[in-house]
């Protein structure tokens, strides 16, 4: 079974997230893809944070694709961190063939994350493609650390069986949503 781990703050989910979802499931051919929503990201602030139960419920209702499933089980564990979510997701489902699933502007900061070597060499990393975002791929500092262990993303469908290290950039139909713009633009700051 090949399940993608798609992980974010969703404040709030958008159309441009379902597509990320989307294509993922499609070009890694997923047999499930599982929407994590965390409690907060370490590395933005939490000021404007919708509560974890709005944004569960909103991933849900964005979430079109039965194979989807939306969750928000890091906030039970207490876990803060990707590298730890990923320890528990791996450790509780072997035989699981799980890929990471992120944007291309997650990709530009990947550097930033709590141990990002730790799950460059843990999980199969699948990195979709994003306006304003497309030269991360080559640009970035995982991408610079790890280019020895990216593959052609024609080869992407058996990228969740691939020992990790082990990625791909894909590119395809973009959205230009935003969480933060969304954001603004409720409040009146567009």
């Amino acid at each position: 079974m090949a399940v993608g781990l798609f992980g974010g703050s969703f404040n709030p989910p958008h159309a441009g997230h379902a597509l990320v979802a989307e294509i993922a499931l499609r070009r890694l051919r997923l047999d499930q893809l599982w929407w994590i929503v965390t409690p907060g990201n370490p590395l933005k602030s939490t000021r404007e944070l919708l509560p974890l139960s709005t944004r569960v419920d909103l991933s849900r209702r964005c979430a079109g694709d039965p194979r989807i499933k939306v969750t928000a089980f890091e906030a039970g564990h207490r876990i803060r961190y990707t590298a730890d979510t990923i320890d528990l997701v791996q450790s509780r489902n072997p035989g699981v063939n799980f890929v990471w699933i992120m944007g291309a502007d997650s990709l530009r900061d990947f550097h930033r994350w709590e141990r990002w070597r730790e799950i460059a060499r843990s999980i199969p990393i699948a990195v979709i493609d994003r306006p304003g975002d497309t030269l991360a791929f080559l640009s970035s500092t995982m991408a610079k650390t790890f280019d020895h262990a990216r593959i052609d993303e024609d080869d992407a469908p058996v990228l969740a069986r691939r020992r990790p290290p082990a990625w791909t950039f894909i590119h395809g139909p973009r959205s230009s949503l935003s969480s933060t713009a969304i954001r603004k633009a409720a409040a009146g700051g567009a």
